[in-house]
């Protein structure tokens, strides 16, 4: 209670009164009261392991009693777990039977979780991972649960471990913990304001995700336009595909698989620009392979090895890489050597997904990744990235997959996959405004994760 002088006094049963002014952490309004967390409830661990073993245990049955575990806690669940005793062995642990509106606390597992018991629930005791909290005056529930993890975590900080609750403490401790209880409407506006923020930021999430969801429709969009040359205009000036393609195969004889026939207009998956043209992505690539097929063995250092983990986001993660040994390297690289502007594409897992070489470095890669080498007179590397990316050459992928449980893009679909050829000119402002929107794009997500 406080007093006139401003000072805090606690009264105890026998009559007696003690200044606690040094016990208060903060101050409080004047319609509010300090109060042991012991004086509000009446608090109960569960009974020793030996206490409940599994030789007691019983099928489930109507008679059963229940054994609520740390799981009910954490869960928030009161149908979890399946432990039974009969009722002769719950006569002599009646001691720990829980009852609706009982919180109960778990203290194994994920530390200082709460719930409330519902008002339907199946005649039970708690076991020794889990303390039972009943609230004299349950008006207070919304309050308490609030105070009552403060209290846990401000003891974790505390004792130096951060906000991760190691332990619960000792009831000598606990039950003197001081509580600010504000009068119960009070309480009640507190309790409805914290629901309505609550309802807000649920909101705000929904809100990011949904942004989220849009950003990526819209850069899925993005590509489908650049690839039908329908995101910049055409100039007339351009250098058309098809004398491009003519100059190429002269140039790279293992390009001269046949392209599109322009003039078969029955075989096009769709209309693209006059001065543009089909062809196989094999067409456009000096190279199409895969990483090795044998089981590597890793190194704590050594050369970087990659494999489909690491192109999962349109772009390859060189932060969390695995290394292999330089013995292994060498032979693996002899075979094939990654180079800046090659295209990894993941063919297992997560497939589809292609990554362009941004940077200088010696690196090997496993079977799951495909590499691409753009014949870079005929294609931007990044425009066959973004080409690889769209919804067209994805549905191409889908369709191909092979292989039950894990799917796998062969190589030969891979290199099979129909492409649209641009300019060579015309590549380069569809890259650069692709560019330029999806940055703008990033930039509004980010501004709303923010």
């Amino acid at each position: 209670m406080l007093t006139a002088n401003k000072s805090y006094y606690e009264k105890f049963a026998d009559g007696s009164v003690k200044c606690i002014d040094e016990q208060i952490p903060f101050e409080i309004p004047e319609s509010w009261e300090w109060e042991r967390i012991g004086n509000i409830a009446f608090y109960k661990k569960g009974p020793f392991g030996s206490s409940i073993t599994k030789s007691m245990f019983i099928p489930e049955s109507k008679d059963a009693i229940k054994i609520y575990e740390q799981k009910n806690a954490i869960y928030k669940d009161v149908e979890i777990g399946g432990y039974y005793i009969s009722d002769k062995k719950f006569d002599e642990l009646k001691g720990f039977q829980v009852f609706p509106d009982d919180i109960i606390v778990s203290c194994a597992g994920t530390i200082g979780e709460t719930y409330v018991m519902p008002k339907k629930m199946r005649k039970g005791i708690i076991n020794q991972a889990l303390m039972r909290i009943k609230l004299y005056n349950h008006e207070i529930l919304d309050f308490y649960l609030l105070y009552f993890d403060f209290v846990l975590k401000n003891q974790a900080n505390e004792q130096g471990k951060g906000t991760a609750i190691k332990n619960i403490p000792p009831f000598d401790i606990l039950k003197n913990f001081l509580i600010p209880l504000p009068p119960i409407e009070e309480q009640y506006r507190m309790r409805n304001f914290i629901k309505t923020i609550a309802k807000d930021l649920d909101s705000v999430d929904e809100n990011r995700n949904a942004i989220s969801v849009l950003v990526a429709q819209a850069k899925s969009k993005i590509l489908d336009l650049a690839i039908r040359g329908k995101l910049v205009p055409q100039d007339p000036n351009d250098e058309p595909a098809s004398v491009l393609l003519k100059r190429i195969k002269a140039e790279h004889p293992k390009s001269k698989k046949k392209a599109k026939n322009i003039s078969d207009n029955s075989h096009y998956p769709f209309i693209i620009p006059a001065s543009w043209n089909w062809c196989r992505l094999e067409n456009g690539c000096s190279l199409i392979t895969d990483g090795t097929h044998q089981t590597p063995i890793y190194s704590e250092t050594g050369f970087v090895f990659l494999s489909s983990k690491n192109v999962t986001s349109g772009k390859i993660n060189w932060e969390n890489v695995k290394h292999i040994p330089e013995d292994l390297h060498n032979v693996l690289h002899a075979r094939l050597a990654p180079q800046l502007n090659d295209i990894l594409l993941a063919k297992n897992g997560t497939t589809g997904i292609g990554a362009l070489v941004d940077r200088e470095c010696v690196f090997d890669i496993y079977v799951s990744l495909a590499l691409l080498r753009p014949i870079t007179e005929m294609f931007f590397p990044e425009y066959i990235l973004l080409v690889i990316n769209s919804p067209f050459v994805k549905s191409q992928f889908n369709q191909s997959l092979k292989g039950i449980g894990v799917p796998n893009l062969h190589l030969e679909y891979i290199r099979k996959v129909w492409i649209t050829l641009p300019p060579i000119l015309e590549q380069e402002r569809i890259v650069k405004k692709v560019e330029e929107i999806f940055t703008s794009l990033d930039e509004i997500e980010n501004s709303i994760k923010a």
